[in-house]
C-alpha cells in the first residue's frame, strides 16, 4: 500500500480523506493557498505545502504547483477529492507522466464523461436511456434556439463540462432563451473554462437518483446501490439519502445494471457516480461524475464500507474488496449539507468569521464531516460548505428523527447559515412522507422560510440573564483589580437606598425595541417581560453556555456576544438581540430606495443599464459573479437610472453602491 499520499484539495473532503489515511497508517500531505495557511486540513496533515495565492486558479487549480509539492514531499499518489482538479484529464495524465499515481479513473474515462454531450453519445451506444435533447457540437445561438424549439419548452440548458448547478438554466419560453443561454455560457466559462452547453427536455416532477459504482483494473465492476438527491436549491443538492425512498428491488437492479454498463462503456476504474433523472416508470441517464461525490457518506453508512479505502486499494492495483452479491443495504442514512448562506436571500453565499461553532457529537448513528473550526474565516474564494451532517438508523423514519435532533444541537455564530432551512425541510410533512422531487424546495419555499418570529419571553429572559451576569462578572473583575475590592460601589446586585431594587434593560429585536424591568431578589431576578412577570436565574460559562431556570423550569441555552449584539441559541433556533445603550446617540438615517448595493464581494460580469435608462420594478440591472455563481440584481422600484459606478470586470466589495436609481414612473 502507499506510504504517503498528497490530497490536492482543501476543506472537509481533504480532512475526510486524511481520516482514512491515518487509519491505514499512510502519511498525508496537504497543499494550501495563502488564504488557507491556518486551515483545518493543513493542521490535520502530516506535512503541508504552500502552492499559491488565495484565488483557486492560482493555487488549487495549478497542476504544476500541485505536482511540485508532491515531488518535494515524496508522495507516491495524489487523491484529488472532488471539485478543483478531480475531473481534469490533463491533471491525471500529468500525474502519470510524473510517476505519481492518480487516485481516480484513467484520463480517457474522464474525457469520455467530462463532456456531457460526448457522454450521452457514448451512453446511447451502450443502450443506457437518455432524456430527449440536443447534445451536438454546434454551439451557434441560432442553432441552439432552433433545437430548443424542436424539443419543446420548457427546456434545460446545461454546461457540457461541469456540474453542481453551474451553467444551468431552466427556460420556460422561446423569448427567454437568448438571455438564459448567454448567462449559462458565461457561468460555464467562468467555472469550467468551457462555455459549451447542451439542451434537454425539462421534466416537470423528476427525482434525482444516482448510483455509486466502483470498478477495478481487473475488469470487475459493482454498484453500491443508489442515493436520492432530489432536495436541491439552485440546482445543487442540499439533502441526500440512501437508499432512495420507494425504490423496489427490481428497479434498483435495473438502475444498478445501467450504471455498471455506463462505467464499462468508458473503461472506468475507481469510484464514480452515474446520475439518473427519474419520472414515473422511466429513468434517464444525466451524467457520470468521475470522482468521489460529496454525498458518499450515506452510501458508506448503509453498506459499512469506506469508499476512500476502496479508492486507495484499487489505485494500488488490488481487486475490488467485494462482489455484487456480497454487498447489502443496512438501515437508512440521510446527509444534510451545512452551508454559509442566506436562504432568505435566494441562498446567497455568506462570509464571515465563525465566532461560535458547535456541531453534534459523533457516534454510531451520527457522523460530521467538516473542514472548519471555531475562529476560522469563511471567505469569498471557496465553496461555502461548512460541514456535512450524516445520520443513520434502522429505517427512514428513525433516521429522520435523528436528523431533526442533530440539527437542533448545531450552534453557529458569525456567519449566516442554512441550518434553520435544513431543519424546516426535515420537519416538513411532505419530506417526512418521502414525497420528494427536484421541485420540492420551490414548491414549499414559503413554508420552509416563514417570516422571523419575534423573540419569545423565554429568549428575552435568557438574554437578560446573560447581560446581567456579564455585568456582574465585569464588576467582580474590576473589584479584584481595585484598591478596595470590598467597596459597596462594586456591587451590581441592584441595591438602592429607600427604594425597590430594580433597573431597566432595553433590547432591539430587529427594529422593535423591547424594555424589560429587572427586580433584584435574593433568589435571582424578577423580570417583567411584555407585561408578564417571571422569575429567572442562571449560571454563565466562559463559552457562553448557560443553565437557566425560568419560572421553575430548567433548560440549557447558549449566548454569544458578537459584534455588539447578544446571539441567543436555544433549542436549535438563533435569535439576535441588540442591547440598547441609553447613553449612545441613535441616528435615524433612512436608507435611500434608490441605491443598489452589492450584497457580497464579487466581480461585475454584466451591466444591463446605462445612465438615463428608465426601468420597471424587477428589471435586471447588474450581474455579479461570486463563489463561481452568478447573482442578478434587479430594480426594487420603477425609476430612472442615475449613475453607474462599475463596469464588467470590476471587482467590488460587499456594501458598495453599484448604481443609483431615481424612484419614479418608468416610461
Amino acid at each position: 500500500m502507499f506510504e504517503k499520499v498528497l490530497i490536492a484539495n482543501r476543506g472537509e473532503i481533504a480532512c475526510r480523506v486524511m481520516a482514512t489515511l491515518r487509519r491505514l497508517g499512510i502519511r498525508s500531505v496537504a497543499v494550501h493557498s495563502e488564504a488557507d495557511a491556518q486551515a483545518a486540513h493543513v493542521a490535520l496533515a502530516d506535512e503541508a505545502y504552500l502552492i499559491g495565492p488565495a484565488a483557486a486558479a492560482e493555487s488549487y487549480l495549478k497542476i504544476d504547483a500541485v505536482l511540485a509539492a508532491a515531488k518535494r514531499a515524496g508522495a507516491q499518489a495524489i487523491h484529488p477529492g472532488y471539485g478543483f482538479l478531480s475531473e481534469n484529464a490533463a491533471f491525471a495524465e500529468a500525474c502519470s507522466n510524473a510517476g505519481i499515481v492518480f487516485i481516480g479513473p484513467p484520463p480517457e474515462a474522464i474525457r469520455a464523461m467530462g463532456s456531457k454531450s460526448a457522454a450521452k453519445a457514448l451512453m446511447e451506444k451502450a443502450g443506457v436511456p437518455l432524456v430527449p435533447g440536443y447534445h451536438g457540437d454546434k454551439q451557434d445561438p441560432k442553432r441552439l434556439a432552433a433545437e430548443a424549439k424542436k424539443i419543446g419548452f420548457p427546456v434545460l440548458i446545461k454546461a457540457t463540462a461541469g456540474g453542481g448547478g453551474k451553467g444551468m438554466r431552466i427556460v420556460e419560453s422561446a423569448k427567454d432563451f437568448a438571455e438564459a443561454l448567454a448567462s449559462a455560457k458565461r457561468e460555464a466559462a467562468a467555472a469550467f473554462g468551457d462555455n459549451r452547453v447542451l439542451i434537454e427536455a425539462y421534466l416537470k416532477r423528476p427525482r434525482h437518483i444516482e448510483v455509486q459504482v466502483f470498478a477495478d483494473a481487473q475488469g470487475n465492476a459493482v454498484h453500491l446501490f443508489e442515493r436520492d438527491c432530489s432536495i436541491q436549491r439552485r440546482y445543487q443538492k442540499v439533502v441526500e439519502e440512501a437508499p432512495a425512498p420507494g425504490m423496489d428491488p427490481a428497479r434498483r437492479a435495473e438502475m444498478g445494471a445501467a450504471a455498471i454498463d455506463a462505467a464499462r462503456a468508458c473503461g472506468y476504474v475507481g469510484a464514480g457516480t452515474v446520475e439518473f433523472i427519474a419520472e414515473g416508470n422511466h429513468f434517464y441517464f444525466m451524467e457520470m461524475n468521475t470522482r468521489l461525490q460529496v454525498e458518499h457518506p450515506v452510501t458508506e453508512m448503509i453498506t459499512g464500507h469506506d469508499l476512500v479505502e476502496w479508492q486507495l486499494r484499487v489505485a494500488w492495483g488490488e481487486s475490488l474488496p467485494c462482489t455484487q452479491d456480497q454487498l447489502t443495504i443496512t438501515g437508512h442514512a440521510i446527509e444534510a449539507r451545512i452551508y454559509a448562506e442566506d436562504a432568505a436571500r435566494d441562498f446567497m453565499p455568506a462570509t464571515g468569521r465563525l465566532a461560535r461553532l458547535k456541531l453534534p457529537d459523533q457516534g454510531p448513528h451520527l457522523r460530521v464531516d467538516s473542514g472548519v473550526r471555531q475562529g476560522d474565516a469563511v471567505s469569498v474564494h471557496y465553496d461555502p460548505m461548512l460541514a456535512k451532517l450524516v445520520v443513520w438508523d434502522r429505517d427512514r423514519a428513525s433516521a429522520l428523527a435523528r436528523l431533526r435532533a442533530a440539527l437542533s444541537e448545531i450552534e453557529i455564530v458569525g456567519v449566516t447559515t442554512n441550518v434553520p432551512f435544513l431543519a424546516a425541510v426535515a420537519a416538513h410533512p411532505a419530506y417526512g412522507a418521502a414525497e420528494v422531487d427536484t421541485g420540492f424546495i420551490p414548491k414549499y419555499l414559503a413554508e420552509l422560510m416563514p417570516a422571523p418570529a419575534p423573540a419569545s419571553n423565554e429568549v428575552l429572559a435568557v438574554a437578560c440573564l446573560a447581560e446581567l451576569l456579564h455585568r456582574r462578572a465585569g464588576a467582580a473583575a474590576a473589584a479584584r483589580k481595585s484598591s478596595d475590592p470590598y467597596s459597596p460601589w462594586h456591587d451590581t446586585a441592584g441595591w438602592r437606598l429607600n427604594v425597590d431594587t430594580h433597573s431597566r434593560l432595553s433590547f432591539l429585536d430587529g427594529e422593535t425595541e423591547i424594555a424589560v424591568a429587572v427586580y433584584y431578589r435574593a433568589a435571582g431576578y424578577h423580570l417583567v417581560l411584555n407585561g408578564k412577570e417571571v422569575t429567572a436565574f442562571g449560571e454563565l460559562g466562559e463559552d457562553g453556555a448557560m443553565l437557566v431556570e425560568f419560572n421553575g423550569r430548567r433548560f440549557p441555552a447558549t449566548v454569544v456576544r458578537h459584534e455588539g449584539d447578544l446571539v441567543v441559541l436555544l433549542r436549535g433556533a438563533t435569535h439576535r438581540l441588540h442591547v440598547v445603550d441609553p447613553l449612545e446617540a441613535v441616528e435615524d438615517e433612512a436608507e435611500s430606495t434608490g441605491r443598489v448595493i452589492a450584497p457580497m464581494p464579487g466581480k461585475v460580469v454584466q451591466v444591463y443599464v446605462r445612465p438615463g435608462d428608465t426601468v420597471q420594478r424587477g428589471a435586471p440591472l447588474i450581474v455579479l459573479e461570486a463563489m463561481k455563481m452568478e447573482h442578478r440584481l434587479s430594480a426594487a422600484v420603477d425609476g430612472k437610472v442615475g449613475e453607474v459606478f462599475y463596469a464588467p470586470g470590476d471587482l467590488v466589495e460587499e456594501g458598495v453602491e453599484l448604481l443609483t436609481l431615481e424612484e419614479g414612473e418608468a416610461r
